[in-house]
């Protein structure tokens, strides 16, 4: 991939068939250090206290607790560094660099011990097929910074125009944060009514944590950056439980698609970003596919929806 001018701030393009070894790379990168949030951060519904964040630089984990103190972990794909910084006003950091994943393990760790924070992590991939425990994978090692640039870029407009559509919605609502074991940026709402048990059957998962993910009805959307088992980049929307007629509901826009195989709705990254209205486009299609949950389900849209009529 080309270097996109610095001062770019158009949608990029992300071919995934041109970034996938650094999009694999990346996703146990992320992984590693979500999971060092798991182990110290204290339960939220839905495990809302594990995702990472867009910034203006890249991804971050918010402050994690830690004893008296409170550290973060920045992955910057400006500068192309990962940086650990504390409460205490101690930084350390070290250059984003094709790498293994055991390499950057190692390296992630001796942060935290070089900064006196002791903390143990599962080392087992999850939500993957063929997982490699992290310690050991020397496979994955990809790391093209121009790919991981704009994959940042895709995610700082996936997220503010996530954060549009979530804004009018004043029932319960997920922030709009990026889960590392599925690897893609997502905005959850919530009827208010429980679901039936998550069937799970997600990879080193267990089928508990799905159950508490999906414990009550949501219509949810988000970004996949190539992964997610559509083979490219795009937007998705899927309700759980979907309710009867779910997939025949009428869509906005006409790109917009449902695919049987994934049970979800999808619109191609790449219709989005070639559209002369690209931020209204995407509203239409989270829009169109949010109603087609609420109104199959009757969701009580009246109390959930700031100005809607009652």
């Amino acid at each position: 991939m080309s270097s996109p001018d610095s001062g770019d701030s158009r949608w990029p393009a992300l071919p995934f068939a041109r970034w996938q070894d650094t999009c694999t790379t990346l996703h146990m990168w992320t992984q590693i250090v979500g999971k060092i949030r798991l182990a110290l951060a204290p339960m939220v519904n839905h495990w809302w206290q594990v995702p990472l964040y867009v910034t203006s630089t890249g991804l971050t984990t918010s402050p994690i607790p830690y004893r008296d103190l409170t550290f973060q972990i920045d992955f910057d794909f400006c500068r192309h560094v990962l940086t650990l910084s504390t409460s205490d006003q101690r930084r350390a950091e070290f250059a984003l660099a094709p790498m293994s994943v055991a390499e950057f393990y190692e390296r992630t760790m001796a942060l935290l011990r070089d900064a006196g924070i002791d903390v143990d992590i599962w080392t087992m991939p999850v939500e993957v097929a063929d997982a490699i425990p992290f310690e050991q994978d020397g496979i994955h090692k990809s790391y093209d910074a121009d790919a991981a640039h704009r994959f940042w870029l895709a995610l700082v407009h996936a997220d503010r125009v996530m954060k549009a559509f979530r804004a009018p919605f004043i029932g319960k609502v997920s922030p709009v944060h990026f889960f590392w074991g599925s690897f893609d940026l997502a905005v959850t709402r919530f009827s208010g009514r429980a679901a039936p048990p998550h069937p799970g059957g997600m990879p080193n998962l267990g089928d508990w944590v799905a159950v508490e993910a999906y414990s009550h009805e949501v219509s949810s959307c988000g970004f996949w950056p190539g992964n997610g088992g559509y083979g490219k980049a795009a937007f998705y929307s899927y309700a759980y439980p979907a309710p009867k007629g779910f997939e025949n509901a009428p869509l906005r826009p006409r790109e917009a698609t449902f695919d049987s195989s994934l049970g979800e709705f999808v619109l191609d990254y790449d219709a989005v970003r070639a559209s002369s209205e690209p931020d209204r486009m995407l509203l239409e299609f989270f829009q169109s596919t949010y109603e087609a949950a609420a109104n199959a389900a009757s969701w009580d849209r009246a109390a959930l929806e700031r100005n809607r009529a009652k």
